[in-house]
């Protein structure tokens, strides 16, 4: 009897390591960002915001508003201040165009424009033109797990799959519980450090955990960097298609 349980210790105990092994091992890198994605996309948003831009002599704030369908059809609409009430902003697909009502102009921004700031702050057109669908685009590996504000994190490195999007590596730091980003770092395809964000105020709407609040800063550019800060957010309402037409812009 005692030789008939030993043996079943011993072909019972390998069992028991791979089951404790396998609960120990991180998820993979792609499983992590698909769960980002399902956090921060959403069907459409309406979202109302502002970019606190801090400069080397003081700040400069700039309000907006914004209407987005999926990640390729979206429209921004300057607020405030004065001199930049009316400017429009119209993304779809890969194409964007910017209105100014002072000059009463339609202008289509490609090319190396897609690289100048947006009224002055950390981010580039070309930020605004990225697709923010992380797992369709790069393909992801949990590098290590860390402490990080006080919460635990996986950090991942992400690889463009494709070499045509603006940071071709991406170093993401995802909280274990919640599932969104709370640090990032962009990089170039030679490995230069492009960018570094962070993300804060992270609150549960329509059950899903969203930052309310993101630091950008431009590594190349002097400044303290830009704060967005979304100040009400809407997921799944419904938004009139004629918003996203150009002649929407001169509305």
């Amino acid at each position: 009897m005692k030789n008939k349980m030993l043996w079943m210790v011993i072909l019972l105990f390998p069992i028991y390591i791979s089951t404790q092994d396998s609960t120990e091992k991180p998820p993979t890198g792609d499983w992590v960002l698909e769960q980002v994605d399902l956090n921060l996309l959403s069907k459409n948003r309406i979202f109302e915001s502002k970019m606190v831009i801090h400069l080397r002599r003081g700040t400069r704030t700039v309000v907006s508003k914004s209407w987005a369908v999926g990640e390729q059809m979206a429209l921004t609409e300057y607020l405030a201040p004065a001199r930049e009430k009316g400017v429009k902003m119209l993304k779809l697909e890969d194409r964007l165009w910017v209105y100014s009502p002072s000059t009463d102009r339609i202008i289509q921004i490609s090319g190396h424009m897609l690289r100048q700031s947006v009224m002055g702050s950390d981010l580039s057109y070309e930020d605004m033109m990225e697709d923010p669908n992380l797992s369709l685009n790069y393909e992801a590996e949990v590098i290590e797990e860390v402490d990080f504000r006080e919460r635990l994190c996986w950090v991942l490195e992400l690889r463009a799959r494709t070499n045509d999007l603006a940071y071709q590596v991406r170093k993401v730091w995802v909280d274990k519980e919640l599932l969104v980003p709370l640090k990032e770092e962009l990089f170039a395809k030679s490995g230069k450090l492009l960018k570094k964000t962070e993300l804060f105020d992270i609150k549960n709407i329509d059950n899903r955990w969203y930052p309310m609040r993101i630091h950008f800063k431009d590594m190349l550019k002097q400044g303290s960097g830009t704060e967005f800060i979304i100040e009400s957010v809407k997921f799944d309402q419904p938004i009139p298609d004629h918003l996203f037409t150009k002649a929407s812009l001169r509305r």
